[in-house]
């Protein structure tokens, strides 16, 4: 566990305004008593009102009001990995709201317990699967957001080519591809679309209203039916 987690879980602990012997902290958080102490001089010296002595133990003296943002470190770097996907995208909406939410979130964080990112690489490589999808992806969101029909030109895997009236309902990520299920108005069924193999997605600016049974709902209760063990 890193430092800035540990610290974190001990406020955690400590907040229940009881005496803590170190060794008993030791113990519940897996290292030596005498890393406790350091960790309990790290959150004085920070403004934490704990009190105690070594050899006694530790109390929490007044209360201590966690901000909303209080995020662990692994957590901290699941947003920064996350970010960096969607800079990935074409999808410039996208990749401007997760720069502003790192913005926020890093501005947030309290210090010193909560520092920088040092040494967390953050660079993707996406597939070429995964490449090709990027540009079309802000218009198939935006169609999912409103509720569009889309106008589509697909190619098979066995090099047919098809055009379909589809009202999107979700996008997939499945590692090396981005897929969309929707409902499709040609065959009037449920098909998922692998993104990079859609040559033309053309907004129609046709909204459609969800039917129960055109739903995602639907959709998902039909393929975990179909598909229990999730394969």
């Amino acid at each position: 566990m890193r430092r800035t987690d540990r610290l974190f879980d001990l406020i955690q602990i400590l907040r229940d305004g009881r005496l803590h012997r170190a060794s008993d902290l030791a113990e519940h958080m897996e290292v030596a008593v005498r890393t406790i102490y350091r960790d309990m001089d790290t959150l004085v010296a920070s403004g934490i009102p704990v009190e105690g002595e070594r050899g006694v133990g530790y109390i929490l003296r007044a209360p201590v009001f966690m901000p909303p943002m209080a995020l662990s470190q692994v957590e901290l770097e699941a947003l920064h990995l996350g970010a960096a996907l969607v800079r990935q995208t074409a999808d410039t909406e996208l990749q401007d709201a997760a720069n502003r939410v790192l913005t926020k979130i890093d501005q947030a964080m309290p210090n010193p317990m909560f520092g920088a990112l040092d040494g967390f690489g953050k660079e993707i490589f996406a597939a070429p699967e995964v490449e090709a999808s990027f540009e079309l992806m802000p218009v198939i969101r935006r169609a999912i957001r409103e509720q569009l029909v889309l106008a589509i030109e697909y190619l098979a895997l066995n090099g047919s080519r098809t055009r379909r009236r589809i009202r999107p309902l979700q996008m997939e990520y499945w590692g090396r591809a981005w897929t969309m299920t929707g409902w499709c108005e040609t065959r009037q069924d449920f098909r998922v679309f692998r993104i990079d193999r859609i040559k033309t997605c053309l907004d129609t600016g046709e909204p459609f209203v969800e039917e129960e049974d055109k739903s995602l709902a639907t959709y998902l209760l039909r393929f975990y039916a179909e598909h229990p063990s999730g394969d």
